[in-house]
C-alpha cells in the first residue's frame, strides 16, 4: 500500500485525501486513485488532523512537518502538500 500512495504523491504537489474521523482503527487505503484515510480520534480542536498528518507522513515515510494542509481545517475533504526537502 506505501508503494502506490507514494506513486500518487509527489514533492511539491498537492495531494486530495477523504477523511472518516472516529474510525475503528487507524488506516489509509487507496479506491480508485482516492486516498482515504481513517483515523480514530475525534474531528475536535484540530486532533483528527493532526492525527491525519502523522498517519499519512509515516506511511510515505517523510517527517510530518513536510506536509502542510492547504485546505479543508473543517472538512472531510482535506488537501495537502507534501513539502520538498
Amino acid at each position: 500500500m506505501n508503494d502506490e500512495l507514494k506513486d500518487l504523491i509527489r514533492p511539491g504537489a498537492e495531494f486530495a485525501v477523504r477523511v472518516t474521523p472516529r474510525a475503528a482503527r487507524n488506516r489509509i487505503t487507496v479506491e480508485d486513485g482516492v486516498i482515504r484515510v481513517y483515523v480514530a480520534v475525534v474531528p475536535e480542536g484540530g486532533k483528527a488532523n493532526a492525527a491525519v498528518q502523522k498517519l499519512v507522513a509515516k506511511a510515505l515515510g517523510v517527517a510530518k512537518s513536510r506536509l502542510t494542509l492547504v485546505r479543508g481545517q473543517s472538512t472531510r475533504d482535506k488537501t495537502f502538500r507534501l513539502e520538498t526537502g
